[in-house]
């Protein structure tokens, strides 16, 4: 199946710097998506292939405005002019990885995020087909559906030269993540700018990238047991409401949380992770042997530990790989022992790059 889409008026793009070694400013987009080029742009390849990593977003008290890319971990996107496709489409043609997933591109995550990107550039006389190589489960909690969606974003951007900044390729995305699990960029900005990134503002959209330091050592240890925890049903679980005594809490592990960041300080990173008060406490009882989990992560030696997104992943956090290995053996054994549930153990970096091109067939 195919969709085309109705143009609007332009919106400047906006670049982010490449160097880390000067001030990283705040990146405002003020309004949704909308055409960023007035004239039509010629692709310059026939296809490409696009890489998005894997993403662990809230880092406990970050809940929506913090999350950081995963290296070694994510979803590819191949995507290539297509003359059988009608001009102005995108259809997706091949899924791998997943049966669950749709080939409506109405109804796929990367579906919609190519379809916002291709507006954005205002292509309307090349037809698109995309291939999608899911390389993250569904429900995980490590941002498979914001993976998608970049990945498929960076493939449209790339194939027509690259136009767009990283601003409009989050807001892409995001335009994915609305419709699939809620209006948030926590997963879709660290997918699109790898790193992590905290995102300041909703209305208007802005994003600040936050640089762990080159010469520090950050480890993530990932357990994902054999659980399905889909993002609506755990964002249901949260409180409308809560007590201004929860609140200055959180808030202050929050900017603990960031300080740690920047400050490449892995240990305080680990200790604000593992302090919040609001989102963890109602969303562990809803996976089987969490709470057990991350006392074992802790009493291992891990820095911290909590939901990786809305779960059921368990992320904890250490500086050396070695440690994170067996800190993850007895994450795994708590998740059988206590959760009656199998899981799989990763221990990975920190992902400073972002999504990606990785091939290109110039045209």
């Amino acid at each position: 199946m195919a969709i085309c889409f109705q143009f609007q008026s332009p919106l400047k793009p906006i670049t982010f710097p490449s160097s880390t070694t000067k001030r990283v400013p705040i990146f405002k987009c003020k309004a949704s998506f909308s055409t960023t080029t007035t004239t039509e742009l010629e692709p310059v390849f026939t296809s490409v292939k696009s890489f998005a990593p894997a993403t662990v977003a809230n880092l406990g008290p970050g809940f929506d405005f913090l999350g950081a890319a995963v290296d070694g971990l994510g979803d590819f996107v191949s995507l290539s002019i297509d003359p059988s496709v009608s001009p102005g489409h995108v259809t997706i043609s091949e899924i791998s990885g997943s049966s669950k997933l749709s080939p409506n591109p109405l109804f796929n995550c990367a579906g919609i995020a190519a379809i916002a990107t291709m507006k954005m550039l205002n292509v309307r006389s090349f037809g698109l087909s995309l291939k999608l190589e899911k390389g993250l489960p569904l429900g995980s909690g490590l941002g498979s559906s914001a993976a998608s969606a970049a990945a498929a974003a960076v493939a449209v951007n790339e194939l027509f030269g690259a136009k767009l900044g990283v601003d409009q390729l989050v807001l892409a995305g995001l335009e994915s993540e609305a419709k699939v699990s809620g209006y948030h960029a926590d997963n879709i900005a660290p997918a699109v700018m790898g790193g992590f990134v905290l995102i300041k503002s909703y209305d208007p959209l802005e994003l600040k990238p936050l640089i762990f330091p080159q010469n520090q050592e950050l480890f993530f240890i990932l357990v994902s047991p054999e659980f399905e925890a889909p993002t609506k049903k755990m964002r249901a679980a949260l409180p409308a409401e809560i007590g201004m005594p929860h609140h200055v809490w959180n808030c202050s592990q929050a900017g603990a949380l960031v300080a740690s960041v920047l400050e490449g300080d892995v240990v305080g990173l680990g200790k604000a992770l593992s302090s919040d008060k609001i989102v963890e406490p109602k969303r562990a009882p809803l996976i089987p042997g969490m709470e057990a989990v991350k006392k074992a992560a802790i009493k291992a030696g891990a820095f911290g530990c909590t939901i990786s997104g809305a779960g059921p992943t368990a992320v904890a956090v250490i500086d050396n790989e070695e440690e994170g290995k067996k800190i993850g053996q007895k994450m795994v054994d708590a998740f059988l022992e206590e959760g009656h549930l199998r899981s799989v153990a990763m221990v990975k970096k920190l992902d400073r790059v972002g999504a990606r091109l990785i091939e290109g067939v110039p045209r």
